[in-house]
């Protein structure tokens, strides 16, 4: 059986309306249970690459799932290497993770998966790449003049897995699909006749990620390991918040220092810099109290290892908005960005949750009306610059809020 999911869910537009629940979605699973994530076990068998046209025949792409079969398989009589894994599967992500350790090996969100297979106790799972130029290290389609044919190809990560649920799991993952895109219709009140899946899909794929987070995190230059010298007892000096819901890692952003304390004395700290790790301690995903009880248990120590990324106080957003169908996928209070719908063109903005809108294309709105940030908001289109800051470290700046220091 071949399974083709739906394109990827789009996001919500800025609205504060209360949602109603959702009719069922047909399929395996419960839909609460796939909005938080279900586990099923299976055997990694590998990974290949292939060549894909941007929309293949169904016949094509199951030709494509057994020639991937046919790259890892190994021939009869031979003993076939593979890894116990748990198949993580929810309307956000499809994730592997060693059965073991419960390291995760593969991480893909549910817009860059692009087919689903299963052949007999086999499951083929096919995520999508853009080809990159040879002139560039972005990620972006292929144009050769005198190769016109590969103007619409894709890189297909390929993933093999082993598992007597194959059947199951396809199925679950193209619910999955299903009831991701309901859950943005439900948020939004929006008629499928409206905007069609492929619509948005097609706006999807032809739009390079601004939020480029990954690649500024990937740079040697901006990630550095800093040592702050300081007496006994004395506190770090600093004040920590959350980096907001939408960055690619969740961690904590100094977000003002001590005057004269071993922070800012050291002179290797800037508000804005992300804290990666304390001590060796990672402090990526964990939430902010835990963070801060790290860093004030540092109190008897006089040398702290600190591993940083070097990031300005205000984050830059980039939002193309093609028209109003498309919505734009957060909602905003009194300034303030409050939710965000995963996969559509707000994220791909740079767009982060508890984040204070500072600027809409260079124009303050600092000081500017709630109703009125929605409607500015909610009628522009083309391409829509902000800039955002985290909420808490906004009211330090602006003397809102007195700072305790750590």
């Amino acid at each position: 059986v071949f399974k083709t999911p739906p394109p990827p869910p789009p996001l919500s537009s800025p609205t504060l309306l209360p949602l109603s629940p959702p009719p069922p979605v047909p399929g395996p699973c419960d839909p609460e249970d796939l909005i938080d994530g279900i586990i099923f076990a299976a055997n990694y068998l590998g990974s290949t690459q292939l060549l894909s046209d941007k929309t293949p025949s169904k016949n094509v792409r199951m030709m494509q799932a057994q020639e991937a079969v046919s790259h890892i398989k190994t021939p009869e009589g031979e003993a076939q290497p593979m890894t116990e894994v748990d198949l993580f599967i929810s309307t956000q992500r499809i994730k592997v993770l060693n059965a073991d350790s419960q390291e995760t090996m593969m991480d893909h969100t549910l817009r860059t998966i692009s087919y689903i297979a299963d052949i007999g106790n086999i499951v083929v799972l096919m995520a999508r790449r853009r080809m990159p130029r040879p002139d560039s290290t972005d990620s972006v389609e292929v144009s050769e003049p005198d190769q016109e044919e590969k103007q619409s190809q894709y890189k297909m990560i390929c993933h093999v897995f082993e598992s007597e649920d194959a059947q199951l799991i396809a199925q679950s993952i193209g619910q999955a699909f299903s009831v991701a895109y309901q859950e943005f219709l439900r948020a939004n009140g929006i008629n499928p006749e409206d905007l069609s899946q492929r619509e948005y899909s097609d706006l999807l794929n032809t739009q390079d990620m601004y939020n480029d987070d990954l690649i500024h995190f990937s740079k040697s230059e901006n990630c550095k390991d800093v040592y702050i010298e300081k007496q006994k007892g004395d506190i770090l000096g600093v004040v920590i918040v959350e980096s907001g819901w939408g960055s690619i890692l969740p961690t904590v952003i100094i977000a003002n220092m001590m005057h004269a304390g071993p922070s800012e004395k050291s002179g290797r700290l800037n508000i804005g810099d992300q804290i990666m790790s304390i001590n060796g301690t990672s402090l990526v995903g964990l939430p902010l109290s835990t963070c801060q009880t790290i860093i004030k248990g540092l109190k008897n120590q006089s040398r702290i290892k600190l591993n940083i990324v070097r990031c300005p106080p205000v984050t830059t957003v980039l939002i193309r908005r093609p028209d109003l169908r498309y919505q734009l996928g957060f909602s905003v209070q009194n300034g303030i960005i409050c939710s965000l719908m995963r996969g559509g063109i707000a994220e791909r903005g740079g767009v982060r949750v508890g984040h204070r809108i500072i600027e809409i294309n260079s124009q303050s709105v600092v000081a500017t009306p709630h109703e009125k940030i929605v409607h500015i908001l909610s009628n522009a289109v083309g391409e829509i610059h902000m800039k955002t800051m985290p909420a808490a470290m906004y009211r330090l700046l602006t003397a809102q809020e007195q700072p305790v220091y750590i």
